[in-house]
């Protein structure tokens, strides 16, 4: 037996903090959470001195084989790049995430290697590749006419190349995809901010509805489900009325696509930190990124913050994704304090961490919530995160993560 003590404690449903509560874990279950709760003998206790317990938080929208250093990118054997994404797993779980879906270019071998203890990381699901049409977002056809994976990824048979043009060559991408080992089917339904092709604007769309629909229908065969990059307004449209249920990026919402979102119960996975990270590597690295990419950032910024307040004010759905990789890997909480900043409260941020995002992965009945039963994936931050959600931003701050009940980080006695 496990107990945290002297806790406030946060349990991701929304409910009032339990303030002096106690947290008993059971191998890998919890198995009590309140106040003035009897501690069986030789129980392990871990005094949280008042510090903020949260279920364990869940990103979903990262890439453990992306960073933004596209010329370091270009000198790396395909191998290293693979175990390059060891350490930025370790990052991420160190941050407090414990669950992820890695939203394109990771192979499933490596949520394997995590699942078997090869390697220490988040539990992961994969979208594996990102189906894209030819000069599109995603099809890495460089002006130099080389033509690389997406964001100079890894090149292995496990990782389908996903361009695809026309019904059939989507038909046909996607059960590749599938038999990859994908959770889900990412698809491009609009332009992008890092597309290498200046006609690939964000606000372009991208795919059919017949073409996206293919892919929703082959994945849903499958029990799967599908995300899409959508950037531009009717990239967005094109993709809820196709039968996607989450929304990467969300830059261009208008009033009609926001309603749709809530017809169609769709997930907006808001990625704010994503644009800024992407202008402050280009201000720090003028001659590693095309100031092309940095001038399509520095555009959609306040768009961006407009929409995603639009959608929070109408009631969508909205789980929190860091877009890593873009972003940096281990600082995936800055995305809660930039959801706060545009106008979530600090309850509403960490929910959208933890139980909505639990539902958009399908996980809510073992993760999510501190609640009897569930799985003890818990974290502690050493600060009132209600007050001050910038805290947790800080993976310093972020001292005891448990994972399955087994603790993968503790800082409290160093």
């Amino acid at each position: 037996m496990l107990a945290i003590t002297n806790a406030t404690i946060i349990d991701g449903t929304g409910r009032d903090p339990i303030e002096n509560g106690t947290l008993l874990i059971d191998e890998e279950r919890i198995s009590a959470v309140g106040k003035q709760i009897a501690l069986p003998r030789s129980t392990t206790v871990i005094d949280a001195a008042g510090g903020s317990v949260l279920p364990g938080l869940i990103d979903t929208h990262v890439h453990f084989t992306e960073d933004l250093n596209v010329l370091t990118n270009l000198f790396t054997p395909p191998s290293l790049y693979l175990l390059q994404a060891i350490p930025r797993m370790k990052a991420t779980l160190d941050a407090g995430v414990t669950t992820v879906r890695d939203a394109g270019g990771t192979p499933a071998g490596v949520k394997m290697a995590v699942e078997q203890g090869i390697v220490a990381g988040p539990r992961m699901q994969v979208a594996v590749s990102l189906i894209a049409q030819t000069g599109g977002h995603g099809d890495s056809f460089f002006p130099c006419c080389a033509n690389m994976s997406f964001f100079l990824g890894i090149h292995f048979k496990d990782v389908p190349n996903g361009i695809a043009d026309g019904v059939e060559e989507i038909r046909k991408t996607t059960r590749e995809i599938l038999r990859a080992g994908a959770d889900w089917i990412k698809l491009s339904t609009s332009g992008g901010v890092l597309s290498t092709s200046s006609l690939d604007i964000p606000t372009s769309p991208q795919l059919t509805v017949e073409e996206i629909a293919t892919a929703v229908y082959e994945a849903t065969a499958q029990g799967k489900r599908c995300m899409a990059h959508a950037q531009g307004t009717q990239g967005i449209k094109n993709a809820l009325l196709a039968g996607v249920v989450s929304i990467e990026h969300g830059i261009y919402l208008d009033d009609e696509t926001i309603q749709l979102m809530l017809q169609k119960d769709a997930y907006l996975v808001p990625t704010l930190v994503a644009p800024l990270d992407v202008i402050e590597f280009s201000q720090n690295h003028p001659d590693l990124l095309s100031p092309m990419i940095a001038a399509k950032a520095s555009a959609v910024i306040e768009a961006h913050r407009l929409s995603f307040r639009h959608a929070l004010e109408a009631g969508v759905k909205i789980a929190m994704g860091s877009d890593s990789g873009i972003s940096r890997h281990g600082e995936n909480g800055r995305e809660l304090q930039l959801m706060v900043e545009n106008g979530m409260t600090p309850m509403q941020a960490i929910q959208a961490s933890t139980c909505h995002a639990s539902r958009l992965l399908r996980l809510d009945k073992q993760l999510g919530t501190l609640e009897k039963g569930k799985l003890a994936d818990v974290i502690l931050v050493n600060a009132d995160v209600l007050q001050n959600i910038s805290a947790i931003a800080n993976p310093a701050n972020v001292q005891l993560v448990l994972k399955e009940g087994q603790i993968v980080k503790n800082q409290l006695n160093t």
